[in-house]
């Protein structure tokens, strides 16, 4: 019985060296500087891959408050309503420009083989949510 715990345990191991985690972060700022810069604390203390955001806080149509070493995706050129952004230079990322919008940024991302797709939405209360999905 030692014996299969042990090679059990060896299975184990040899299965979590393979596993690869991605930390995500969804997030309203309601377009607010200080909550921009409370998300940047929490980022250097907990560390974020991807973060979806709502609301970012722009100037004149770009999001604003992130380091320039983190990707921030954002689509269309009114204002944008929410954004993503990307804080792992291992993460290979293309926008979905066909899908994306001033409310809708899609992207693919690869990491090793797989390919994922992350949607960061902005849902306006004032419309119907099925003109959205």
């Amino acid at each position: 019985m030692a014996g299969c715990q042990n090679s059990n345990a060896k299975q184990r191991t040899r299965e979590r060296k393979v596993e690869k985690w991605l930390n995500c972060i969804q997030i309203n700022l309601q377009h607010s500087r200080l909550a921009t810069d409370n998300l940047r604390k929490i980022i250097e203390e907990k560390g974020a891959d991807i973060l979806c955001i709502q609301e970012p806080h722009t100037i004149g149509n770009k999001t604003v408050g992130l380091p320039q070493s983190y990707k921030v995706f954002a689509s269309g050129a009114g204002r944008k309503r929410p954004a993503t952004v990307i804080n792992n230079k291992q993460l290979d990322t293309i926008l979905i420009n066909q899908l994306s919008d001033e409310d809708a940024v899609f992207l693919e991302i690869k990491v090793d083989n797989v390919r994922i797709i992350i949607a960061s939405m902005y849902f306006d209360i004032n419309r119907l949510i099925d003109i959205d999905t």
